[in-house]
């Protein structure tokens, strides 16, 4: 009997995928799928989806079966060999800390999100897809919270990542950003999450602390970067994927497309804000400067991404340009208010040293100097006069990206950034054009926002005082937060190196 044609790998991945679907003989496809009129996206042929990596469910057992075994064996290394003294200094575990609460956790809702999308979508490529990246997202949370536990033994504010993210008020930020992806359609959950924050921003995440943790010597940190980088490059396809699939169905997707992108576009990068100030201040050995991440990974790469998508009628996010101009102020601006307000967060703050504060004149040649290094050797000569600087009062908050309103005005940086919208007589506050278009478009949305300084004074979040409100938080008061050089992380850090005399 002659042997069977060889399967290829496209007509393997069709039988392993697509011939899996049927047909429905006692419900129609709409209450199988109540959410796929929701948003208005129309799809008229669910085999047109393609997977460029055609991966199969055997072959990503075993191939993510390795990648865990090898990242396993440098984790042991690491901690049996005391990895954590051969970073470049203490400080640099306040970057690992701010990745911890504000990242790890948004794995674990990605995870979620791409659970349900999957269950949302008709098509069971769409389905095998979302079901790939929930799993892998899972992946992450777990392999980020086994490796980074090894710090939790040795410093401070690493004990509770998770219950932090749900409460602190600086965390609302990045939580903010996935329930709003997560409350919204299946489209517009892919949008938001696969192309608008996988495949547009996420270098801009994970390229600078990937590279920053091998530049500080945190080889355990890079090792389960390189171990998700495979998969990041298979959520950045699959965004990419979505987003043409729907421009080629139908051009009534168009317009309800571009309104996402301009949409998530700008929540990202608000939400990248954060990165900003890890790149130019929470990184003693620094790779690059926010400012030349952002021309890098956007301005030229961004670009060349919107010149391919603009045969389908997609044009550059709207307010792109706003962003170039705050590269110049962006990572300045939020690392004062943390510092202003480091005693009621998680992770220690300070001001960098003479040759940081020059390396920071020279990447921002045009600012710097003139509106922020005075301010810093400001605060450094209160701090040295023994009153350092911590502001007791609550910031107001963006109704819509929940950052404090800390962003200036780019044609005069000695302004603040102030927008408003009435609705239904209550009048909301906005940090940008940015936030208030996308708090104008569905307000419904955003007139929900829990903001926390709001709770805070309701008496919401634990009790009627300071200290209350960070127990809520679950914060060793004095050991996770306020500054840096007073803390036990940095005394810990010199006694271990044995430099406790010199520094006294």
């Amino acid at each position: 009997m002659a042997a069977g044609k060889r399967l290829g790998i496209k007509e393997k991945y069709n039988w392993m995928t697509k011939d899996l679907t049927w047909d429905f003989s006692y419900r129609k496809p709409s209450e199988i799928y109540p959410l796929l009129e929701f948003e208005g996206i129309k799809i008229e042929d669910w085999s047109k989806w393609e997977d460029p990596f055609r991966l199969t469910m055997d072959a990503y057992w075993k191939y993510q079966g390795e990648k865990e075994r090898k990242l396993y064996a440098v984790i042991d290394a690491f901690a049996q060999n005391n990895g954590h003294l051969g970073i470049t200094d203490a400080r640099y575990v306040n970057a690992v800390k701010l990745f911890m609460t504000g990242v790890s956790p948004l794995e674990y809702a990605a995870h979620r999100g791409f659970a349900m999308a999957g269950r949302a979508f008709a098509g069971v490529g769409a389905q095998v897809s979302c079901q790939m990246q929930s799993i892998d997202e899972l992946r992450h949370a777990q392999t980020q919270i086994h490796t980074i536990s090894h710090y939790n033994k040795y410093f401070n504010g690493l004990h509770d990542p998770f219950h932090m993210h749900d409460r602190v008020w600086y965390l609302s930020v990045p939580k903010s950003y996935f329930d709003d992806a997560v409350s919204a359609g299946p489209f517009e959950f892919v949008t938001a999450i696969s192309f608008s924050f996988e495949y547009v921003l996420t270098n801009l995440l994970f390229m600078p602390f990937m590279s920053g943790a091998a530049y500080n010597g945190d080889m355990a940190t890079v090792t389960f970067g390189f171990s998700a980088q495979s998969d990041e490059s298979r959520h950045m396809t699959l965004g990419l994927e979505v987003v043409k699939f729907m421009l080629e169905q139908h051009p009534d997707n168009v317009p309800i497309v571009q309104r996402w992108i301009d949409k998530w576009f700008w929540r990202g990068y608000r939400l990248l804000s954060l990165v900003a100030a890890m790149m130019d201040y929470m990184l003693p050995k620094r790779v690059m400067s926010w400012k030349e991440g952002w021309e890098m990974y956007f301005e030229h790469n961004g670009a060349a991404l919107f010149k391919d998508l603009s045969r389908y009628g997609i044009r550059m996010p709207k307010h792109w340009e706003v962003t170039v101009a705050e590269k110049e102020h962006l990572s300045h601006e939020v690392w004062a208010t943390l510092y202003n307000f480091t005693h009621a967060a998680d992770f220690h703050t300070w001001i960098p040293e003479k040759e940081e504060l020059d390396w920071l004149s020279e990447k921002y040649p045009n600012t710097f100097d003139r509106y922020y290094r005075p301010r810093f050797e400001y605060w450094r000569e209160q701090q040295k006069a023994g009153r350092r600087f911590y502001n007791p009062t609550l910031p107001q908050l963006c109704q819509t990206c929940q950052i404090p309103m800390l962003f200036v005005e780019t044609s005069d940086p000695t302004l603040i950034a102030y927008r408003t919208s009435q609705y239904q007589g209550n009048k909301y506050h906005f940090c940008s054009d940015g936030c208030k278009d996308v708090f104008d478009h569905e307000p419904e949305k955003y007139v929900q926002a829990w903001l926390p300084p709001h709770q805070i004074y309701q008496g919401n979040c634990g009790g009627a005082t300071i200290p209350d409100v960070l127990g809520y938080y679950h914060f060793n008061v004095g050991r996770d937060n306020g500054e840096y050089l007073d803390s036990e992380d940095h005394t810990n850090w010199l006694r271990w190196k044995g430099q406790v005399k010199a520094a006294a």
